[in-house]
């Protein structure tokens, strides 16, 4: 994985717009602030994380582009252009992009089924671009202007680690000089519920990251191991060769330990165990941030490079167990 760089960052996350409330949020430590989340109909809540709402709006909210969109797009698109950073006009004709989801346009789709189940001869059919799972790759690609490649990638959180692999591999081979991986999500709560019929210790949350990769850059991208499936291996079995594969002779403490774990029990016990006997510096977001899905698996690549550019740690590594098809890790380094 040699050569290829992590060179800006960005976020959308219930802390916040930006990476300046995410790092906020870190530090302090501490879950943050749920609200109940009613399912239309019934008499039936779910304790939720919402990205709040932007102050001041950001610019690009009020593009052509973006005015019927469901807000996976805005938090997308939100994360994108923070990573890209200030750009001259023109620059952006060539850039990559790869979008990661997991349950994707979940709002438009619910919406879009429950208007034809309730009458088919009234249900809109302005809503059913926004149904599709490229729907928010094709909305950034539109407002930065790039005709270059451009792909979506579905699967569980750890996809997004595919996503960087991909990206790497197209930067090496000469398709594009820069790609844009993004990971996104958006609440509803079909989604919301199905995630706490899993594990009821979770709390679903929703935003996104993204990192712009590029031949040069703050962070290196040193490494991704093999994914490791659980119809393969089983979950155990699954997480023990993925850290086999991660740590390696030269990954020991001080390097910060990135995970996806939330909770000693449910979903999240075999990775816990897994890392029992860290004794190094370690953040796991989702006791902050809540179940993001996607997009906490880009909140963990984000908070890992950013505590490698402020010095806190020379090395990161990011350990992922997805919900249900593989468990897969990354290695930053600063550069």
């Amino acid at each position: 994985m040699s050569g290829v760089f992590i060179a800006g960052m960005g976020a959308v996350s219930p802390a916040g717009w930006g990476m300046a409330a995410l790092r906020d949020a870190l530090a302090k430590g501490e879950l943050l602030a749920r609200e109940n989340l009613v399912r239309p109909g019934a008499n039936l809540t779910t304790q939720v994380m919402r990205v709040p709402a932007p102050n001041p709006r950001p610019s690009f909210l009020g593009h052509s582009r973006l005015r019927r969109t469901s807000p996976i797009s805005q938090f997308a698109l939100g994360a994108a252009v923070e990573a890209l950073g200030p750009r001259e006009p023109g620059t952006t004709a060539e850039i990559g992009l790869i979008v990661c989801v997991l349950s994707g346009c979940v709002n438009y789709s619910r919406r879009f089924y429950e208007e034809t189940l309730q009458d088919p001869a009234t249900a809109s059919p302005v809503v059913f671009p926004e149904t599709v799972f490229n729907a928010p790759a094709s909305h950034i690609s539109a407002y930065l202007g790039s005709t270059a490649i451009n792909y979506t990638l579905v699967g569980d959180a750890g996809t997004f680690l595919v996503g960087l692999a991909t990206a790497a591999n197209w930067i090496r081979e000469g398709r594009v000089t820069e790609c844009l991986v993004v990971g996104a999500e958006e609440m509803d709560w079909l989604t919301a519920e199905a995630i706490r019929l899993f594990d009821r210790r979770k709390f679903p949350s929703e935003g996104a990251g993204a990192v712009l990769l590029r031949a040069s850059g703050d962070v290196q991208l040193t490494a991704i191991t093999d994914e490791f499936l659980y119809p393969a291996f089983g979950k155990v079995e699954a997480l023990q060769k993925m850290k086999h594969e991660l740590i390696g002779p030269q990954s020991a403490p001080p390097a910060l330990l990135c995970d996806s774990a939330s909770h000693e029990k449910g979903i999240s016990k075999e990775e816990t165990a897994l890392w029992a006997e860290w004794n190094g510096p370690r953040v796991s977001l989702k006791k902050i941030l809540g179940e993001g899905l996607m997009a906490s698996a880009a909140w963990q690549v984000v908070a890992a490079a950013d505590r490698l550019i402020h010095a806190r740690a020379g090395e990161a590594l990011i350990s992922i167990a997805g919900f249900h098809q593989h468990a897969i890790g990354a290695r930053l380094s600063a550069s």
